[in-house]
């Protein structure tokens, strides 16, 4: 179901393509998603007219607060809405007494991210416990909350002779590093850990000015959610200065965590079929999760995969952030830069199905590894792989 949504594109009539559709006798997800691609095919061919009357009647017959397939046409044809009108990505479409931090949410809510941070805090707890007592220093890009680190530290704490540990986490946003510092002290110390954070003012798209002077240390780099945004239209050159450049600093590992999707791409129109695909599993997972009332389940798909969704579909040059890319990409440019895979271990993989039978019970969410190899781990949904954990040194 979520990889048939072309099944019914160009063979209608141009100018009313979007009228015959109503009446095709397929199921009501394939109506819906051929109506999108429909309207983003208008689009593509700069056909602003029609695509105005398909958007207007695709945000007419959908709903925010109906089921799966409902609220997905929604968050997709009001993006597809900005993007004719020529609204900013950043425009606020939420109310504005909305402050939370949608991260937390979603972190909350959602398996994905958990997913991420309990198989890379595996890998980086299993590289570093290969050089006993040695301080341990982690570079975290794009720190956020820490939400990654609690955890870690509950286990580096509970070794023998814990070692001291310290985390540079970097951000565009000092106070919220600031924050996250105090919140991250103030847990190791309730451990009796030795630690150390110092936040790093660091933009995705500036050059990294780190170096590591602490030979003594071992060196742990965290990528989660993170090279994706060093993407850009003219390709992942930028990407590749960044991993050389962390390579000259030899970590013991890196982890790299990211979407398993293909949004990067300058054509709207093919990034906008591989969005669609992507968010329909989402959506999907979501409702199969949470309760058909949940509040939180409506704020995690307007605040965070809504904001995603007008991203990659309304946004174009450097307004554009979200270029997900398959770990496939991931894994050349990691080699490119000089990186081996370190497989994770089969630990790894059972705490991650184990998260998922606590806290995540529906049977449509799978945790595998790839066929002919013991290398990364996937997070996904039914057949979609949504999410993946990988390691390297």
């Amino acid at each position: 179901m979520l990889t048939s949504f072309n099944s019914h594109e160009g063979d209608q009539n141009h100018h009313h393509h979007h009228l015959v559709l109503y009446r095709l006798p397929i199921s009501r997800p394939a109506r819906a998603y051929s109506m999108l691609i429909h309207c983003a095919e208008l689009i593509h061919r700069s056909d602003f007219p029609a695509a105005r009357e398909a958007v207007s009647a695709l945000i007419a017959a959908s709903s925010a607060c109906g089921d799966a397939t409902d609220r997905l046409s929604h968050h997709f044809a009001r993006s597809l809405s900005l993007r004719l009108h020529g609204r900013s990505v950043s425009s606020p479409q939420d109310p504005p007494h909305e402050d939370a931090d949608p991260v937390l949410s979603f972190n909350q809510l959602t398996p994905f991210l958990r997913f991420c941070h309990l198989t890379a805090n595996q890998a980086i707890l299993e590289a570093v416990n290969d050089f006993r007592r040695r301080p341990i220093h982690i570079l975290d890009f794009d720190t956020g909350h820490g939400l990654q680190w609690p955890p870690l530290l509950q286990a580096i704490a509970d070794l023998p002779d814990a070692p001291p540990v310290r985390i540079t986490g970097t951000g565009a946003d000092l106070r919220l590093l600031l924050q996250t510092g105090r919140c991250l002290r103030s847990f190791a110390d309730s451990l009796g850990l030795r630690f150390r954070f110092h936040p790093l003012r660091l933009s995705p798209t500036a050059p990294l000015p780190f170096q590591t002077d602490h030979p003594e240390e071992l060196l742990a780099v965290n990528c989660t959610m993170f090279l994706h945004k060093l993407v850009s239209d003219e390709g992942t050159a930028a990407v590749s200065q960044f991993l050389h450049a962390v390579k000259a600093m030899n970590p013991v590992v890196v982890t790299v965590g990211e979407r398993e999707a293909s949004h990067g791409s300058p054509s709207f129109l093919h990034r906008f079929r591989e969005a669609l695909s992507y968010y329909a599993a989402v959506f999907e997972s979501l409702e199969a999760t949470l309760p058909p009332t949940s509040g939180g389940r409506m704020a995690v798909e307007r605040m965070f995969a809504g904001r995603e969704i007008d991203d990659i579909v309304a946004g174009e040059g450097e307004g554009r952030k979200e270029r997900h890319e398959r770990y496939e990409s991931w894994e050349g440019m990691m080699k490119s830069a000089g990186f081996v895979m370190q497989p994770l271990s089969l630990f790894a993989l059972s705490q991650a199905r184990l998260l998922l039978r606590l806290h995540y019970p529906s049977e449509g969410y799978g945790v595998e590894t790839m066929k002919g190899s013991a290398g990364p781990i996937f997070l996904g949904w039914k057949t979609k792989p949504l999410f993946s954990v990988s390691s390297w040194r």
